[in-house]
């Protein structure tokens, strides 16, 4: 019954549990004393001495917990998040022993294994090194090969998510809208064309020639679907893209082969966390009011499969429709020359709209950042119905309640560095707030919270946290 409920609030529970007992049993002893003494007239005499003893006992327990609390329950809290961060997270900074002072032998024995397993793991990662290293000539080779290829190229699974696309693949998808794995084709290109194509090559087991239409009727594209033999999925071939590029143009791939074997439809709260897609975003603005000030940037990355989507951002001046106040130029350098041209929020807001859909929205303090998009939803045409996830939250699940939530913080503890040309900027914080979330999903999965729902469920005890940071 108890093992859901943290620590400190067990033994909290246990010290009220001996206050009570303390009086119930002093009140007891009082009245069988009044009982034997036979005399009426001392009932006043003994209702006060179980007053005074009774408030007494109350403040000596409060006292002990405290004292408990501070010294024993909140370092044993505080070591464990350190031990975690340092076996799923990959942080090696020291443990704190001087918060540990009162444990005994148990910080020290902590601190020792703790260097055994970081002796393993620099062993491991060593070995996982030279695979990567390996890996990145690999890719490079193909990236070569695929450069000599004048034709733009996509991978796609069977429920026509993207895979795999090239840097010729991403301008025809971005004639549309912005690129992204895991989205589906279907925003992209019209479903009919696309399903049907994809019929004939299930049945036929060979390539298919089809013409593709965008989504809004304006592009229209000669493709070439090709089955992948034993794996799952397809790739399609956009086989006139090559007349808009230059041969000598660069090839970049962007792709997550792990996407081929699409997850199942479960709801949202039951899906494991790795299968998830996470948009992680941060916003500028011109002051700290939601109801009154304006958005004058907006950063945003992907996450996808425990790691960030190199090549999917977004970067974007917004202009807010009102001047910016020094005060908050000298923050984020962001001034009213700078957004001049820039797209206002309800086209902005659209866009990032699209970046994150079918993705759970991440960000530091989320209710702020929201609050800002969701008071222009109607001037957007969009609703803001994400599945939200706050790292504020996510980091008192991990290192309690207690601790401080900043993002500076944060990314002190999980050794993160933001450059200092990057803080204050809406991408710079987007990345390392990215990075701290990539940290602590295999911490959270440690702790047992493998779901989304799991998750959510234990951030919701700590939502007094925001609303106090509001």
């Amino acid at each position: 019954m108890l093992t859901g409920l943290s620590l400190r609030l067990r033994i909290f529970l246990f010290f009220c549990l001996l206050a009570l007992g303390g009086v119930a049993i002093s009140a007891t002893a009082l009245w069988i004393t009044y009982s034997r003494a036979g005399n009426p007239g001392l009932l006043n005499d003994f209702v006060f001495a179980e007053i005074l003893i009774g408030f007494g006992f109350l403040a000596l327990v409060a006292g002990v917990w405290l004292l408990f609390d501070d010294n024993v329950a909140k370092p044993i809290e505080r070591l464990s998040a350190q031990l975690r961060a340092r076996a799923h997270a990959g942080v090696s900074t020291d443990l704190d022993m001087q918060a540990a002072r009162y444990l005994g032998d148990l910080a020290p024995a902590a601190a020792g294994l703790a260097e055994q397993l970081a002796s393993n793991a620099m062993r491991t990662a060593e070995a996982v090194a030279a695979e990567t290293a390996h890996l990145a000539a690999e890719k490079q080779r193909l990236t070569a090969l695929l450069t000599e290829i004048p034709v733009a190229m996509l991978l796609a699974s069977p429920k026509h998510q993207i895979v795999l696309y090239d840097g010729q693949a991403a301008e025809v998808l971005a004639q549309i809208a912005h690129p992204r794995l895991n989205a589906s084709l279907f925003e992209y290109l019209e479903a009919t064309g696309l399903t049907d194509a994809y019929a004939k090559m299930c049945k036929t087991g060979k390539d298919v020639y089809c013409t593709l239409s965008s989504v809004d009727g304006r592009q229209t594209y000669s493709a070439r679907m090709k089955p992948l033999g034993d794996a799952p999925g397809y790739m399609l071939v956009f086989e006139d893209s090559a007349a808009h590029m230059s041969p000598d143009d660069a090839r970049p791939l962007v792709y997550d082969f792990e996407l081929l074997n699409t997850p199942g439809d479960d709801a949202f709260e039951n899906r494991p966390l790795s299968d998830l897609c996470f948009v992680v975003f941060d916003t500028e603005t011109t002051g700290l009011l939601p109801h009154k000030d304006e958005i004058v940037q907006i950063g945003a990355v992907r996450v996808l499969n425990g790691k960030i989507v190199q090549g999917e951002h977004l970067d974007m001046l917004v202009d807010p429709g009102i001047p910016i106040p020094p005060a908050s130029t000298k923050v984020h350098k962001i001034s009213d020359r700078m957004v001049q041209g820039a797209p206002d929020i309800a086209e902005a807001g659209r866009v990032f709209h699209q970046f994150s859909r079918d993705a759970v929205i991440v960000a530091h303090n989320a209710p702020f950042d929201m609050a800002f998009l969701r008071r222009h939803t109607k001037r957007m045409s969009v609703e803001w119905d994400h599945p939200i996830l706050d790292t504020v939250l996510l980091s008192a699940v991990l290192f309690g309640a207690s601790d401080t939530h900043t993002l500076d913080a944060l990314c002190e503890r999980l050794e993160i560095t933001i450059p200092d040309a990057l803080r204050h900027t809406a991408l710079g914080d987007a990345v390392a707030t990215a990075e701290a979330l990539v940290k602590m999903l295999p911490i959270l999965q440690a702790r047992g919270l493998t779901t989304f729902g799991e998750v959510i469920t234990e951030t919701r005890k700590h939502g007094r946290l925001l609303e106090d940071l509001n």
